[in-house]
């Protein structure tokens, strides 16, 4: 009888469905960037709807996720209820959790969605948690990025702590041999209240953005490489970075150029992020490892990260670049995607349709505090938050003068921008400095199908195009568009002479729009005028290349020339160039006044003249080097379909 019972008994029990188990390892990560192996098993009856979420911190609320991937999109073995997946974590000042989710078909709510309106996942059945993951001590701080302060002998390095204890940059030109030089960096941060709105200011886009410091390494040698830590002794120091000072008596100007570059991820997420950024971001590590001790930086005009009020995903950006802004100065412009809310101070009547919810509810808070560029340019928010700065500068570099400015603050006539824009260009030395770019967000010219903003082309048209014709501006660089198109010498739509076939020639603005860094978002180009429900785009005359290549554009100029390249990144291959005189004459990329193309020089001879000789000896050490640091990202799988039923990444007009 005992036999019975006991057979009985254990028969009840085998019968029990086992809990699903969820683990981590390992549960302490050194830093930014390292992987966590999540691994599960036990889940009956697995769901393709089955899936993970990230959780930081760990006692956030089910629906407040940083991020998600489904189990059937993971691991070839989910059907069997086990599985695993490795991802990079980035340190959010906090520590991470996970936690398996059912969601079943018929809980399906088509209003939750993300960006691409695929349904958001429901939190209502959970069926496992991990243990928490986090990130070592003493480590050092992270998100690290130079910018020049416009002042000689001077580098400005910025980065981010999970606490306000004193934080310094020591540096020298031997590594590890500091020689007295440390400077103590400035402390700020910013709170949810300083938000203006949603995403931004509620608990499901609010993470602590940590305590930002700012330090300025002075005393220096020009076009000298330098060695640096930042951190402290009780909270511990950075690996030693370098890079080489500005040199202001240089002869040569190189920079890196592109818009709207944002930030890749490991999961999906409320907002749509931009896988494009790895390759962008791999080929110009590239060059700049090529380039050995030679002086340049990088210009991102404007939408940075496209955090939209997800703060963690401006962690996520930093991430992405600190192994090129530790190395050359990362210098910005404000976008769409940074400053815009129908609060902002600035609403002229004829912006309505212009100036929207593209901010996510930031108002330009994040971009204004961890960004400090030269100038003390600012604008009141009208609120208690700090005002929104790095709206317009400028420096030289070599022979080279840049200057940079806000399309989504006030530039018209009378305004503080258009008064120091006018100043600039009318003080430019063009004895030391003889090549002038100007560089925004928003462009002057565009043959994309961008109606929404021609109010804002009208206007800049109006008070802005006098002022670079006048003054002579050789080019003008602008991003929000998601395309590269390169223009003929324009003023009023029309293509200057460029002195081909013996005829004179006149000295106008080259436009490029290189908004094509990482945005996947595609507009489509203006179709015929008598036809404009068509598909068929016609290239108007004063269009002279354009492409959905995505990419940057590498700048090299001498005293005697400037050459801006298209560079892509299906093949980091140069794929279209303009060359500019110093006497402001374009060599190639057009023909005469009729706009008509004319010879342009083969890529492969522009790129063994011009840069190749500092690029071809370093490539493939570089990108070995790089894969490790892009192997987490790289698994990313864009907006899997959650089911059967079709749900697809669709495209909404944005920019």
């Amino acid at each position: 009888m005992n036999l019975i019972l006991l057979f009985f008994f254990l028969s009840l029990i085998s019968q029990v469905p086992s809990e699903p188990i969820l683990t981590v390892n390992p549960k302490t990560l050194s830093k930014s960037g390292d992987s966590v192996h999540i691994q599960w098993s036990g889940i009956e009856s697995p769901s393709k709807l089955d899936w993970l979420g990230l959780y930081s911190p760990p006692d956030s609320p089910h629906h407040n996720f940083i991020g998600y991937k489904f189990l059937s999109s993971s691991s070839s073995t989910w059907e069997s209820g086990a599985g695993s997946i490795s991802l990079p974590l980035t340190f959010l000042r906090s520590n991470y959790t996970f936690r398996i989710f059912r969601w079943t078909e018929s809980e399906v709510n088509p209003e939750i969605h993300d960006q691409d309106h695929n349904p958001l996942p429901g939190t209502k059945h959970l069926l496992a948690e991990s243990e928490t993951v986090g990130f070592e001590l003493g480590r050092g701080p992270e998100q690290i990025h130079l910018a020049l302060t416009g002042r000689e002998g001077e580098m400005r390095v910025m980065f981010v702590a999970e606490d306000p204890e004193e934080r310094q940059v020591r540096y020298g030109e031997k590594e590890g041999e500091w020689e007295g030089d440390v400077a103590v960096a400035r402390v700020g941060r910013y709170e949810r209240e300083d938000m203006c709105h949603a995403p931004a200011n509620e608990s499901v886009g609010w993470r602590d953005p940590g305590c930002i410091f700012d330090a300025v390494m002075s005393g220096l040698k020009g076009g000298v490489k330098y060695y640096y830590q930042v951190g402290s002794e009780s909270k511990g120091w950075s690996t030693t970075r370098s890079f080489v000072s500005w040199d202001k008596s240089s002869n040569e100007t190189i920079a890196f150029l592109f818009g709207d570059m944002g930030t890749a991820t490991p999961y999906l997420t409320f907002s749509r992020t931009q896988d494009e950024s790895i390759s962008t971001i791999k080929w110009i590590l590239r060059d700049l490892e090529a380039l050995g001790d030679k002086p340049t930086f990088i210009s991102h005009i404007g939408d940075i990260s496209y955090a939209r009020g997800y703060s963690w995903l401006w962690d996520e950006f930093f991430n992405l670049i600190e192994p090129v802004a530790s190395k050359v100065p990362y210098h910005v412009c404000i976008g769409n995607h940074e400053y815009d809310w129908p609060s902002q101070p600035w609403k002229p009547d004829w912006a309505n349709s212009i100036y929207g919810t593209d901010g996510g509810g930031e108002c330009g808070v994040p971009y204004s505090l961890r960004f400090n560029m030269p100038g003390n340019s600012s604008e009141p928010t009208g609120t208690h938050a700090p005002a929104t700065r790095n709206l317009y500068y400028s420096f030289d570099m070599g022979p080279v003068h840049f200057v940079y400015m806000s399309t989504e603050t006030n530039f018209l006539q009378g305004s503080s921008q258009y008064d120091f824009l006018k100043h600039d260009l009318e003080s430019v030395d063009r004895m030391k400095t003889p090549f002038v770019v100007v560089q925004g967000h928003r462009p002057m010219y565009t043959t994309s199908f961008e109606s929404r903003d021609a109010p804002l082309r009208e206007k800049m048209l109006e008070h802005l195009e006098p002022l670079f014709v006048n003054n002579n501006v050789n080019l003008a660089l602008w991003g929000h568009v998601h395309r590269y198109e390169r223009f003929c010498p324009l003023k009023n739509f029309t293509c200057g002479s460029m002195g081909q076939k013996g005829k004179d020639w006149e000295a106008l603005p080259v436009h490029v729009v290189i908004g094509m860094a990482g945005q996947d978002w595609q507009p489509t180009w203006e179709p015929r005028p008598d036809h404009p429900h068509d598909p068929v785009y016609p290239q108007p005359k004063r269009s002279l290349y354009r492409t959905g290549e995505f990419g940057y554009t590498r700048l090299i100029a001498t005293k005697e020339k400037l050459t801006l390249s298209l560079v892509g990144n299906h093949d980091g291959e140069v794929h279209d160039m303009v060359e500019i005189l110093a006497s402001g004459q374009v060599l190639n990329g057009g023909d005469d006044n009729n706009g008509k193309v004319g010879a342009v020089h083969k890529v492969d001879d522009v790129t063994r003249c011009s840069f190749s000789h500092y690029v071809w000896g370093g490539s493939v050490l570089v990108l070995g080097g790089f894969v490790g640091y892009v192997l987490g990202f790289v698994s990313h799988a864009r907006r899997q379909i959650a089911t059967e039923r079709g749900w697809t990444s669709l495209k909404t007009e944005e920019r």
